[in-house]
């Protein structure tokens, strides 16, 4: 152990430990959750920390030596070493205090190694002096948030992408399977099973739009307005340098905050993204609800389509297969919906010159997001690409349903039509049937008028 001192007193530190007082003592007042900051987020600050020392070294505010020591310290942090270095739970001090203390300590510690000295030799490169030199939590953590929701959001924006297209390539397999439709759950017009399954995908691409546009808004950075957003202890050109640097490290086009103010008062644009991530779980959600209808059975539901089997059903029952991955999805849905409520208050907590919330927000965005990210490519290949029709049963509810007689309203009249439905509901038959006993079609025109084409209508 070794001895380090802060404002409050001595405290002992491991020897191997690149952090020192501020984290120990985050490590003792927050032991809650077990879970600390997604890597995202690690590398998002390793990048900032070296977007701004080398702005310092640029303006001749930072020794060129210490210059290259945190460079070197912020590069192996991003090459994916001392990650058992980032200790500071999720959930933590407000506006990130403890979690950015624990990168200047951790960054701090391993550049004085690089020159030669300890890591606990805080005169040889200080964490507040020069790791953070011309920064604050109030401007980094919100960078950094950002920065690491576009990094989780653009991988996510991926795999949506891909589910769509599984979607679309099943809606093109199953396109000559004409079934009954149903609406309020009731048997309704027919349309093509390829129909309904290209409309799953034509709605998760619209998310991914969603997805993608708002995180454009995220790209806007609040870096270098300091604590309240007047840059105060930051020289004339450092946000605008910084900025750029950062966005060659990243390999993004950020911008500053239009106004740096707002950039430190208002998370807004973190809320949007939020929604947006909310949107795709109701979308979701209400896909994956669907599914299970189409499959429920295989004797007493639907049963228009079959799920790959994934696992047996039932403890109890042999045999039964459930529709395990798309049970999964529901519920990772709900958690998404259930995490930008939280993100919701979060946002709507800003008071006066900053957003205390911006952890909690932090980390249910690349949370969330990661929940998805590591299950839709199985939901993809061990689900959706692997449904097969049951067209069999798709055609015996087609035949069976009385709302075909909506396609015979233009020749016979709506009230005529709605007697023959009544009359076939009543006596459980067939339309044709009622159609036939009645001459109110001959059996050609009853043909002529019941072909998948005129059944369908002309929307492809």
């Amino acid at each position: 152990m070794r001895e380090e001192r802060d404002s409050l007193g001595v405290r002992q530190i491991p020897d191997e430990a690149y952090w020192g007082a501020q984290t120990s003592r985050a490590l003792e007042n927050f032991p809650i959750s077990g879970e600390v900051a997604h890597p995202e987020m690690v590398r998002a600050f390793a990048r900032i920390k070296r977007a701004c020392a080398e702005t310092n070294g640029d303006l001749g505010r930072l020794d060129a030596r210490k210059v290259a020591a945190i460079v070197q310290a912020c590069d192996e942090v991003l090459a994916g070493r001392h990650k058992e270095q980032f200790v500071v739970d999720v959930y933590q001090a407000g506006a990130g205090t403890s979690f950015h203390m624990n990168v200047n300590e951790v960054l701090g510690g391993r550049a004085a190694e690089i020159l030669g000295a300890t890591p606990g030799d805080r005169a040889a490169v200080n964490p507040n002096d020069d790791v953070n030199l011309g920064q604050s939590t109030n401007d980094t953590f919100p960078t950094a948030l950002h920065m690491a929701a576009i990094a989780v959001g653009r991988t996510l924006a991926e795999e949506v992408g891909k589910l769509a297209d599984s979607f679309e390539r099943k809606g093109r397999q199953f396109a000559s399977i004409v079934k009954s439709g149903r609406t309020h759950l009731m048997d309704a017009v027919p349309v093509t099973l390829g129909q309904e399954f290209r409309a799953f995908g034509s709605a998760v691409a619209h998310r991914r739009e969603a997805l993608l546009h708002s995180l454009d808004a995220l790209r806007e950075l609040p870096l270098g307005g300091t604590a309240a957003g007047t840059g105060i202890n930051t020289p004339a050109g450092f946000r605008q340098r910084a900025i750029e640097k950062l966005s060659k490290l990243a390999l993004e086009d950020f911008r500053p905050a239009s106004d740096a103010r707002e950039g430190l008062q208002s998370r807004a644009a973190a809320g949007d993204y939020s929604a947006a991530l909310r949107g795709l779980g109701v979308e979701l959600g209400r896909i994956g609800n669907d599914l299970r209808l189409l499959a429920s059975g295989p004797a007493t539901g639907l049963d228009e389509i079959r799920l790959p089997a994934v696992q047996p059903g039932s403890s109890i029952m042999p045999g039964k297969v459930n529709p395990s991955l798309v049970e999964c999805l529901n519920m990772l849905c709900f958690q998404l919906i259930g995490l930008d409520t939280a993100n919701a208050l979060a946002v709507g907590a800003g008071q006066l010159d900053l957003n205390v919330m911006m952890p909690l927000l932090a980390h249910n965005l690349t949370r969330g997001p990661q929940l998805f990210i590591n299950f839709l490519p199985v939901l993809r290949e061990k689900c959706v690409d692997g449904i097969t029709a049951n067209p069999e049963k798709c055609r015996h509810y087609l035949e069976e349903s009385p709302s075909v007689v909506t396609a015979l309203t233009p020749r016979i009249g709506y009230a005529r039509a709605a007697e023959v439905f009544k009359e076939a509901v009543a006596r459980g038959v067939r339309v044709r049937q009622i159609l036939l006993e009645k001459k109110v079609l001959t059996e050609e025109e009853l043909d002529a008028a019941m072909t998948p084409e005129a059944l369908l209508g002309p929307l492809e």
